[in-house]
């Protein structure tokens, strides 16, 4: 079980080194927010890379870059429904999807994907809080919320990969927009901005499967016609 176990990450490792290197740094900055920062610093950590308005204005570049070098979720808290975004986003999202298309497009095309995602979902929502915020859709806290994390680039490369799927691509296309869908707040005159962020990054992520769905076909090799049969006169 061991060797399995080995041969199969030494093969995901040597199949995806960028991905798997990514992986481990995610890991990594989580354990070291849990298991070695007290509560107060790793709030002070979090904070500092969050994609809120007041840190946008501040430092746009520092919090852009912060932000994916953390997932907002736990390892530890199986039934919490932030085990499931773990799940979702780390899971699915880096480990599975990302991994999958650096293996069959390059790690330059993945990851132009998953950055993407992230800097546009978070940059397109930004106007939408300004407007919420001066007709009093959103509370005045959005401006300096706690807001970090690889979700939106993970919502991206998602929604790539199940478009990319030749079975079941509109049944996986649907769990990806049903996620922030019926994870998200619609209480308010307005979903909440991570929900809307969500919703951006995934049609980013159709419109990127899309494009690398019509290159793949421009590529293809034109059918060799075949030899009618001889006519005999």
């Amino acid at each position: 079980m061991i060797r399995r176990v080995a041969r199969a990450l030494g093969t995901y490792v040597s199949r995806s080194p960028v991905t798997a290197g990514y992986a481990g740094l995610l890991l990594s900055t989580h354990l070291w927010c849990t298991a070695v920062l007290s509560t107060a610093e790793a709030q002070r950590v979090m904070l500092g890379v969050s994609t809120n308005l007041d840190n946008l204005h501040d430092r746009p570049v520092r919090v852009l870059a912060g932000s994916m070098l953390f997932f907002d979720g736990t390892l530890t808290e199986i039934t919490s429904e932030a085990f499931a975004g773990t799940l979702i986003t780390l899971g699915l999202g880096v480990i599975v999807c990302l991994a999958w298309l650096e293996r069959r497009y390059g790690a330059g095309r993945a990851y132009a994907l998953f950055v993407l995602g992230h800097l546009a979902a978070t940059l397109l929502t930004v106007p939408l809080i300004h407007v919420a915020l001066a007709h009093g859709w959103y509370p005045d806290s959005v401006r300096h919320a706690t807001d970090f994390g690889i979700s939106y680039g993970a919502e991206t490369v998602l929604a790539t990969g199940a478009l990319l799927l030749r079975r079941a691509r509109w049944p996986a296309a649907a769990g990806v927009v049903a996620w922030p869908v019926l994870g998200g707040d619609w209480s308010g005159e307005l979903p909440d901005f991570t929900t809307v962020g969500h919703l951006l990054a995934a049609a980013l992520g159709f419109g990127g499967g899309a494009c690398l769905l019509r290159a793949a076909r421009r590529a293809a090799p034109a059918p060799v016609p075949q030899p009618g049969p001889a006519l005999v006169e």
